[in-house]
């Protein structure tokens, strides 16, 4: 196994965080503190955990974590009048709505209420279409953390054929478009592709989104393939069955440790970057 890349997210996620530290030291001189707004609706127990370890994170980094908890069965209206109120304070410089919401709320409407200019996650529509574009600010943050990964391993996307399993707005099909836009030929796959295992047979990289436990097979992998897996389900599996798929794969991400880490690295740094547009010193 030692000619195995093990594609370490902490690793990654470290790197960015150390680019951050002097950043946020900088507007600190300038007297403005990046902060991240995190709204959690209800009592969903996998939903605190994610918006604490998102706090956690901000508060190790010096970033202002303002966490906003909602009753369950608060409507879709006055969800977006306290996202309407956070897009008008000036200390505000980020925006996350942890999802899923309620089934009463319209959760597209709730995205659409957050400004661009503080979408540092990456769930607006005209976020989604400036990352079409290539010019997104702030993409989607599991996508984008994907490829950073990507790029700090040094691993070529260009000509590639890149295979993506899911479809969803804010993963599936973000990473397929930022994939596209580095000139990778891209074939999205999802609940309804026949003859899957054929699909990721021809794929240089493999971005397993599915959210299903080891549903990706080793011998579906072609010899040499790059694996990246978004997938985190209980008890800390992915989305590929890892050691069947580690024997194939010339590199591949662990969960956890893989993208992860990478993903909450990415909220903080756009976060900073908002900070540094929305008050410039």
């Amino acid at each position: 196994m030692t000619d195995k890349l093990i594609l370490d997210g902490a690793r990654v996620a470290d790197a960015i965080k150390e680019q951050l530290k002097t950043r946020v030291e900088a507007l600190g001189a300038a007297g403005i503190v990046p902060c991240l707004a995190t709204i959690l609706v209800g009592d969903d127990p996998a939903s605190e955990t994610y918006v604490r370890m998102k706090g956690n994170a901000c508060r190790r980094l010096g970033i202002e974590s303002k966490r906003i908890h909602l009753d369950r069965s608060i409507s879709t209206e006055d969800l977006i009048a306290v996202i309407t109120q956070l897009n008008r304070d000036p200390l505000v410089h980020g925006i996350l709505l942890q999802h899923p919401v309620p089934h009463q709320i319209d959760e597209r409407a709730a995205f659409e209420a957050i400004s661009i200019q503080k979408d540092v996650d990456g769930v607006t529509a005209l976020g989604f279409a400036q990352n079409a574009f290539g010019y997104a600010d702030y993409p989607s943050c599991t996508p984008a953390a994907i490829m950073a990964i990507l790029d700090y391993y040094q691993i070529p996307i260009e000509g590639k054929h890149a295979v993506v399993v899911g479809r969803s707005p804010i993963l599936g099909k973000p990473v397929s478009l930022m994939l596209l836009n580095r000139n990778a030929t891209v074939t999205t796959c999802h609940s309804k592709t026949q003859n899957l295992a054929d699909m990721l047979k021809l794929a240089d990289i493999v971005v397993a989104a599915v959210g299903k436990p080891s549903f990706i097979q080793g011998e579906w992998i072609r010899e040499g393939a790059v694996v990246l897996d978004a997938g985190y389900n209980p008890g800390n599996v992915g989305d590929v069955d890892y050691e069947a798929c580690l024997a194939r794969a010339s590199a591949i991400t662990p969960v956890p440790a893989g993208v992860g880490p990478v993903t909450i690295a990415t909220l903080l740094k756009h976060t900073v970057d908002a900070a540094e547009k929305l008050a410039p010193m």
